[in-house]
């Protein structure tokens, strides 16, 4: 007994020990073996690979092998792999070729390569023919295999008996033991060779000769020449100079470097002595930097020293000198400097003193001399002869003020050539000529003559020098900088040759004149003498002092100048301008004034006074050249008139007259000019007409007006020139007739022609006849007729009139009343203007019969009535609106059955009661107009201007809807008198009455009005007028009955009034006329992504998993506020969202960690990873997990057995029931689970306990013997699966990896039978 059990032990072990292999190498003992294993023993052949399948087993066999039992060995040569004629050998799982000659490779599909072993040397090319090969060899060598190598020495090419060295295809030449160089030892050395150049320069090689480029500071042929850079002595202040050449000084000189270098050979340095700085030496050391000099005094540094500029001038008056500056200079304390002379203090050798700076004018130590005198009359200063030895030059400098614009300022004279400077038109003028050519006569081409272009006659001081020396003639103005403006203020030009050889030292000297008797100008001289002041006067550098004048020398010459300008009074008057003579004054007066002081003004002449006829006639008394000029002022308002005649015995031959405002001038019947400006403004204008060199201009105010060439014009004595018109009116009115205005100061050249006498004496042509002509230049009196209307007050303006009107009109009379600014209407009408008074248009409403209106014409229209106007509001489709008839002729415009229709039947004469025939004329709208809203109308006739015409219909401005008649008839003009029109109904109690409103009616722009006289607050004064005869006054504005009282609308409905009906605006959830109907508030379908229900008068929506909003038409993002934990990814689903949950988490949420495996399994075969699919379109896709296939719904996937979610996203927990009993550990596998049992359980789920007394010992032994049968069975069908793998990649076509790269996805759990040709791993 003990010995059985001892005995089921060991078993029991041994089945133990077998159990945890499996467990070791991933078979986990899931469950017991089955009763009856068909596998064992295996029915599969040729180590093929059995599984057990339900109700039987399948076959995997391996390469090289198949049939249901793999019996079958696979004739791989059947498809004939090999190529080029090989032979195919069958073997297990694969085959092999035997290739024929020139070919290889595992199909020998690779023909052989002769050249493949490089057989050719030496960089050989290689050619491959049939089962041979052919070289060829480089340049310099030869051979089968191009082995050998050429020698090129053998046609010996070194000349000169060189070496020669071969090489590969190639060979040198070896120069060194010859005198030649080159490739070929051809070429001689050059002269550089032997290194001629000094200094280490380069040489240069020059067709058999040498140059060296010399560096710089060396010179010569071969640069041996060094540069001597201190011969010129170019330190200053005493510096030695230094040659950077002298290499003996290198290493000892410190301003030398340590070495020499013939490169930065050249220059020099300056060593300089104490004091100095500088490259140069040039820089003395500043003795200033320590501002030695006080009080502003300005430092100049020396080499030995320094002096101080003391400041001349202070701003507090204190001076300052000395060395230093720092002395006070108290000179000028007490001093007496007379004259404005200012004071000078100075220091001289501890001295003090002051000198006198005299102002212009004064001169002497103290100013006290004055150098000023003046010419008041004609007069002169001598000096006889010359104050200095001047030998052959001559400088004379003066200053002077005068106002005259010609004189002489000086004149000197030496033996025959006189020098003189003069004032000609107020410019300076220096001449010099022979004294002969100053008697009055001209002056010959030898004489010089130098100008400065400056106005120096101003009254005030100017300086000016004249110069004569050296062959050079000069004239300066010594005024301030810049008074000459852009031109210069000196000239100078060398003296002419013919002048220069009688240049002689000068002899007189006269100033301001010339004696009366000299060879200079006379009493009758053309040159005046000077008048004026002078002072400062240096002859040849001489001051001319008055007090030292000999008493014979100067006439009419007085001390100082006592010059006042006498225009400082403003003598001229009306504009004059004065002009200071010095001791007298002349006025220059501006037409038409005359006299001594403009004072006097030429009488104006008055022509065509209160309309009468004016002229004047004067006769010409002397020739005039052919060049003359004619010119006046005039003043007019006539736009028509002749202005001025000039006549001979025989005709008149110059005209000048106003065209349409403009001046006109015509010449002997041909030429004619005509201003461009009009001047009947009754303004004053100045006109001149001139004949020069043949052309005659016109100019109005001195601006050209226009020219024209003419031919020659002869005045005569004995002429008469006619002003205002002519003696017979006949022929004054070809020219517009009698002029009209005034005219003033007439001129022919210079002679006046004064139509009334003047104080002052000037020259005229005299007056033969004057005719209704007034002195001045008075207006008539416009306002003598009243000429303003409607209450405006006149004002007489010169020949015119001007109207003050009262509010409310406009006009030049006032004659324009705005009517509308007086508010004649009433407040609920418009006012609108016409061209004789003013209309008030409003609207008015007709109800019935008891509302119609009649008008009749005024008796004064005059227009041709042939159109109708007119606004129309109603609901009744049937009523007449205007209607009017007279004999067989009557208008009616109705409207009928909702459309506007016209009947107009008129005679079809002439006349307003043609009795000849009838026209009918038939028009209606194409639109109802019976809608309660406003309609414009217009009815008008296509040719107005015609008897008889179509009629055209325009409605509401619509163009295109317009209707035209299609029969022609007259016009309206019988209504114009005598004719009852009747608006609002046929007639007053004819019923067809209209119930609605109108504005005003117009015919032709005739108003229809509404409102009487009384009604209005001013009269109507238009002529043509329709006057309303019935008496019942219309219903101002426009109004309907009270639709909407009481309201008509049910349930909160809004009434709204459309005139005479009305509409109801229902409250939500009700509808029709009067809102009694309750509506579907869901029938509309208004949830967009969910269900509606009613609420009453409203919806409420139920939205859509994804959806929000009032009508579910918002998307949600089911991510936005996702519970994914732990890192999860949000998915979004079609009305949810999911977790894809992170390795080692599950759950809904990701918030489930997944139980670790126990420590004591191990896990070889990890879980396979499954594809993934993507789905969707361009616009929206998204992602199928864990093998999942896309389906057509958005958003969902289908997924595989062991997965769930709408993305596949979420592995089913197949251990979550906890299904593996007694403790037994559950492994989560793809739609399945294992159970991993304790070592006293087995089975599927644990359930079988190995220790329970029904279990005998037989049953444990035999349990155990099939265990390690079936261990070893498995370790060997391992193995040899392992070595058949290795082969079978190694042979054939067949490629395992690319049969797993290439083709399906293949689960073990999901192989189906292969096909008798298929082989499969």
């Amino acid at each position: 007994m003990d010995l059985i059990r001892c005995h089921n032990f060991d078993l029991l072990a041994c089945t133990n020990l077998l159990l945890s292999l499996f467990v070791i190498v991933g078979a986990s003992p899931d469950r017991l073996p089955p009763p009856v294993d068909q596998c064992s023993p295996n029915p599969c052949q040729n180590r093929a690979i059995c599984r057990i399948r339900r109700g039987g087993y399948s076959c995997f066999c391996v390469p090289g092998f198949q049939g249901a039992h793999c019996q079958i060995d696979v004739n791989e040569c059947v498809s004939q792999p090999c190529q080029n004629g090989a032979t195919c050998v069958d073997r297990v799982g694969r085959f092999s070729c035997l290739c024929s000659r020139g070919f290889t490779g595992a199909t020998c599909e690779i023909q052989t390569d002769e050249c493949q072993s490089q057989p050719c040397l030496n960089g050989g090319s290689c050619h491959e023919y049939a089962r041979s090969f052919s070289c060829t060899c480089l340049p310099g060598f030869q051979g089968h295999r191009c082995e050998i190598n050429t020698d090129e020495c053998q046609e010996q090419p070194c000349q000169n008996g060189a070496l020669c060295v071969d090489g590969e295809n190639d060979y040198s030449c070896d120069c060194s033991h010859t005198s030649f160089t080159g490739r070929l030892c051809e070429t001689p050395l050059a002269p550089c060779l032997s290194d001629p150049c000094f200094n280490s320069v380069i040489c240069e090689d020059n067709q058999g000769n040498y140059s060296c480029e010399c560096w710089p500071g060396f010179e010569g042929r071969q640069c041996d020449i060094d540069i001597n850079e201190c011969g010129s002595n170019p330190c200053l202040n005493g510096g030695r100079c230094i040659e950077r050449s002298w290499q003996a000084l290198y290493g000892s000189e410190p301003l030398l470097p340590e070495t020499y270098d013939q490169r930065h050979a050249a220059g020099y340095i300056c060593s300089c002595p104490p004091g100095t700085a500088g490259f140069l030496c040039q820089e003395v050391i500043n003795q200033c930097d320590s501002i030695p000099c006080q009080n502003g005094g300005r430092c100049e540094s020396q080499v030995e020293g320094y002096i101080c500029h003391c400041l001349k001038q202070s701003h507090d008056g204190v001076l300052y000198g000395g060395v230093n500056c720092n002395v006070r200079l108290v000179g000028c304390e007490g001093h007496e400097c007379q004259n404005q002379g200012a004071c000078s203090p100075f220091l001289l050798d501890g001295t003090q003193g002051y000198t006198c700076s005299c102002s212009p004018g004064h001169t002497g130590p103290l100013c006290q001399t004055p150098t000023t005198f003046s010419f008041e009359r004609r007069g002169y200063l001598l000096l006889q002869s010359p104050l200095v030895d001047t030998a052959e030059s001559c400088t004379i400098t003066l200053s002077f003020k005068t106002t005259l614009p010609r004189a002489l300022l000086f004149r000197r004279n030496s033996s025959g050539l006189l020098l003189g400077l003069e004032l000609d038109e107020g410019q300076l003028r220096l001449s010099l000529g022979k004294e002969q050519a100053t008697d009055g006569a001209e002056a010959d081409s030898s004489n010089q003559v130098l100008e400065i272009p400056h106005n120096v006659t101003d009254g005030e001081w100017h300086t000016v020098r004249a110069a004569l020396g050296s062959g050079m003639l000069s004239l300066t103005l010594l005024d301030d900088a810049g008074s000459c403006g852009s031109q210069s203020c000196h000239k100078v030009a060398p003296v002419q040759s013919p002048l220069a050889r009688l240049v002689t030292p000068p002899q007189n000297t006269f100033i301001g004149g010339v004696l009366k008797d000299s060879n200079g100008p006379s009493e009758d001289s053309p040159l005046p003498a000077f008048i004026g002041c002078m002072r400062d006067v240096f002859v040849d550098w001489q001051l001319v002092v008055p007090e030292d004048w000999l008493s014979d020398s100067a006439v009419n010459v007085s001390p100082g100048c006592s010059h006042r300008d006498r225009c400082l009074d403003v003598p001229c008057q009306n504009r004059g301008q004065c002009v200071n003579l010095w001791q007298s004054y002349q006025c220059r007066c501006p037409r038409p004034y005359e006299g001594q002081d403009c004072e006097e003004e030429h009488v104006a002449a008055r022509f065509g006074n209160e309309d009468s006829h004016g002229y004047a006639a004067f006769t010409v008394i002397d020739d005039l050249d052919e060049d003359f000029s004619i010119s006046l002022f005039l003043r007019t308002r006539r736009p028509r008139g002749l202005l001025l005649a000039l006549a001979n015995s025989s005709s008149q031959y110059l005209h000048v007259w106003l065209e349409g405002g403009k001046v006109t001038v015509r010449l002997n019947n041909f030429e004619s000019l005509k201003t461009d400006s009009v001047i009947d403004d009754g303004e004053v204008h100045f006109v001149s007409v001139d004949v020069l060199e043949g052309r005659m201009s016109l100019h109005v105010a001195a601006q050209k007006q226009a020219d024209v060439e003419v031919q020659t014009v002869n005045v005569r004595a004995g002429d008469t020139v006619y002003v205002g018109g002519l003696l017979e009116s006949w022929t004054t009115s070809v020219f517009g007739g009698y002029f009209k205005g005034c005219i003033q100061d007439l001129r022919v050249n210079d002679r006046r022609l004064q139509f009334f006498g003047l104080d002052a004496s000037v020259r005229s042509y005299p007056l033969e006849r004057m005719e209704n002509l007034t002195t001045g230049c008075s207006g008539d009196n416009a306002c003598g007729t009243n000429p303003c209307l409607n209450g405006g007050m006149c004002y007489s303006t010169w020949d015119d009139f001007t109207c003050t009107c009262p509010p409310s009109t406009a006009g030049r009379r006032c004659e324009e009343v705005r009517w509308c600014e007086l508010s004649p209407c009433p407040t609920d009408s418009e006012c609108r203007m016409l061209n004789q008074g003013y209309e008030c248009y409003s609207n008015a409403t007709f109800l019935n019969d008891s509302t119609v209106l009649a008008y009749r014409g005024n008796g004064h229209i005059s227009r041709d009535l042939t159109d109708l106007s007119l606004k129309l509001r109603t609901r009744k489709r049937n009523a007449a609106i205007l209607h009017a008839e007279k004999s067989s002729a009557f208008v009616t415009l109705s409207v009928q059955a909702g459309f506007l229709f016209m009947e107009l039947q008129g005679p079809s004469g002439d006349g307003d009661e043609g009795e000849q025939g009838v026209s009918t004329v038939s028009l209606s709208s194409r639109t109802s107009v019976s809608d309660g809203e406003w309609h414009s109308v217009h009815l008008f006739m296509a040719e107005p201007w015609a008897q008889h015409s179509r009629w055209t219909l325009i409605l509401d401005e619509e163009v295109d809807e317009t209707s035209t008649s299609r029969s022609h008839g007259g016009n309206l003009n019988f209504l114009r008198q005598g004719v009852d029109i009747f608006l609002g109904g046929l007639a007053p109690s004819n019923g067809w009455s209209l119930a609605g409103c109108l504005d005003t009616v117009e015919l032709s722009g005739i108003a229809l009005p509404y409102l009487g006289s009384s009604d209005v607050n001013l009269p109507r004064l238009q002529d043509e007028q329709f006057t309303r005869t019935s008496q019942q006054p219309p219903i101002l504005g426009c109004s309907g009955a009270p639709v909407c009282e009481p309201n008509p609308c049910l349930n909160g409905g809004e009434c709204q009034d459309f005139f005479n009906t009305y509409n109801c605006s229902c409250a939500a959830g009700w509808a029709g006329r009067r809102c009694s109907f309750f509506t579907d508030t869901c029938a509309s379908g208004p949830c967009v992504h969910g269900n509606c229900s009613v609420k009453g008068p409203t919806y409420e929506c139920t939205c859509e998993l994804g959806y929000a909003g009032d009508d579910c038409d918002e998307e949600v993002d089911v991510c936005e506020k996702h519970l994914c934990a732990h890192g999860g990814t949000c998915l979004h689903g079609p009305d949810r969202y999911a977790c894809l949950c992170p390795e080692n988490y599950t759950g809904p949420l990701c918030n489930e960690r997944i139980e670790a495996i126990p420590w004591y399994i191990v896990v070889k075969n990890k879980r396979p990873k499954l594809p993934v699919s993507v789905c969707g379109d361009d616009t929206r896709n998204y992602t199928c997990f864990n093998g999942g296939n896309c389906t057509d719904r958005d958003l969902f996937c289908d997924c595989p057995p062991g997965f769930i979610g709408h993305r596949c996203e979420q592995e089913v927990d197949e251990c979550k029931s906890n299904p593996c009993l007694n403790g037994g550990y559950c492994r989560n596998l793809i739609n399945r689970f294992a159970c991993v049992c304790d070592l006293s359980f087995a089975g599927d789920t644990c359930q079988t306990d190995l220790t329970s007394e029904g279990l005998t010992s037989d049953l444990l032994l035999f349990i155990s013997l099939a265990s390690c049968i079936l261990l070893l069975v498995l370790i060997l069908a391992s193995v040899g699966l392992a070595v058949a793998l290795n082969r079978r990649a190694t042979h054939g076509t067949y490629s395992p990896s690319r049969q797993e790269k290439e083709g399906s996805r293949v689960e073990m759990w999901s192989i189906t039978q292969p096909p008798p040709m298929e082989r499969l791993i």
